[in-house]
């Protein structure tokens, strides 16, 4: 079977679109992707975007409720999906490719004529999404939102993206209009098309659809600042419950930076599976929790890598010490080449993977082109042949040092336990690179 290959273009009306042919195939797919998101927003505007992704549900030319719209698509064979992140929003149906057209008009439809009809009701709904994460007094008790927060300060990256309740409760339809007339631009959208169909009906197709969307200018992004913060930093929120949640951040590397790839590989080495160094450690040799992991977060002009775990509140400084030597022997003695050779082979199988699943292949390629970047299987292979154990070496010492680390834990740790998290962040802190 031939390799898929996505094709990157502008059509005739200027749109951006990643098209991906599928012969053969009987399912077809639709996505816009969009420069939108807390990233963007104020504090008076914190979570704006994330209401305007559920508003536009509520109807449209014809379709005038979310019934309407919902039922629409499901006729169709598919179902509209979107969300809301930090610094990008997607709108996407998969459907039967004899229903494609059909679902393109009513796609068109939605993203770029809609009513903003029933506020008061999705703005429950919206309530109710909020309160999941605030404690019995309003507190916002999520740890991933308090890492964000502490570890941005007043930049907008450390917003919660559902933003706060206050915010939710007063956003009105003029509001919503003028941030989706900013956003829901041809300066700031990439369309990603998958199916069996060439490149020129793509390209009218996507024409067609998003016809009455307007030209816009391109949103920025002011870049975070770090000059007068001391590191490495430790916090504690209170938080009643039977377990406390531990957060671990290194501020790391951008998305699109040349060392992308071997920070890839060092969290395959670190966490892509049971058997690798994270998980080995603390829960199959120590058995101090029931499950950790990594997650590198990625943005444009900066990233974060999460080390995460939750346990018994006096725990919490045994973990956040096993965590923090962890990652320093990983930084001071590199991989053994048996580690390295396996997260590579990895790193191809899942680049390979990327054939058998098209839809995300042509939203992942979609999602890059939004931020400028370029992806092709071929230079992903390249680049994971090219890291070597010294590239790994050389980022680790760089990312895993005491001045980028923010230490967060959420839970009711006694004085005794709060006092030990402290003295283990202090020690990793006392150590240079």
């Amino acid at each position: 079977m031939s390799e898929l290959i996505p094709e990157h273009f502008r059509t005739a009306g200027g749109l951006e679109v990643v098209h991906l042919a599928t012969p053969g195939r009987r399912r077809a797919h639709v996505a816009l992707h969009v420069r939108i998101g807390s990233r963007f927003e104020t504090p008076a505007s914190n979570g704006i975007s994330h209401f305007l992704e559920h508003m536009m549900y509520r109807g449209t030319e014809g379709l005038p409720t979310a019934h309407d719209v919902n039922a629409a698509f499901e006729r169709l064979g598919g179902m509209l999906y979107a969300h809301t992140q930090v610094d990008a929003g997607l709108f996407s149906v998969s459907l039967p490719r004899e229903n494609l057209r059909e679902a393109c008009r009513i796609f068109g439809n939605v993203v770029t004529r809609p009513a903003f009809s029933s506020i008061d009701v999705e703005r429950n709904i919206v309530r109710e999404e909020i309160l999941e994460d605030l404690d019995d007094d309003g507190r916002d008790v999520d740890p991933d939102n308090q890492l964000r927060a502490f570890t941005y300060g007043p930049h907008p990256l450390g917003y919660p993206i559902t933003g706060p309740l206050g915010n939710v409760e007063r956003f009105t339809v003029d509001e919503l209009h003028d941030h989706f007339s900013r956003h829901y631009t041809r300066a700031n959208v990439v369309v990603a098309l998958a199916g069996d169909f060439d490149r020129a009906t793509a390209s009218l197709l996507v024409d067609d659809t998003f016809a009455a969307m307007p030209e816009g200018v391109r949103i920025l992004a002011q870049p975070p600042s770090f000059a007068r913060e001391k590191f490495p930093r430790s916090k504690v929120i209170s938080d009643p419950g039977s377990q406390t949640a531990l957060r671990l951040s290194f501020r790391s590397i951008a998305a699109g930076a040349p060392e992308r790839t071997p920070l890839e590989l060092i969290l395959r080495m670190l966490d892509d599976g049971m058997a690798t160094r994270l998980y080995h450690r603390i829960c199959d040799e120590l058995g101090l929790c029931y499950d950790t992991s990594a997650h590198w977060d990625a943005y444009e002009d900066d990233g974060v890598i999460d080390f995460s775990a939750s346990a018994t509140h006096e725990r919490l400084p045994r973990i956040t010490s096993e965590i923090l030597g962890l990652l320093r022997r990983f930084a001071d003695e590199g991989p053994t080449d048996d580690e390295l050779e396996v997260a590579r082979k990895r790193q191809f199988w899942d680049i390979d993977g990327w054939q058998d699943a098209p839809e995300d292949f042509v939203d992942h390629v979609a999602a890059e082109r939004l931020f400028l970047r370029d992806f092709s299987l071929a230079d992903e292979r390249a680049r994971a042949q090219a890291v070597t154990r010294d590239d790994v070496v050389a980022l680790a010492c760089r990312v895993f040092a005491p001045e980028r680390l923010v230490a967060l834990a959420v839970g009711a740790p006694d004085r005794e336990a709060k006092r030990g998290f402290a003295a283990a962040v202090s020690a990793f802190g006392a150590l240079r690179v």
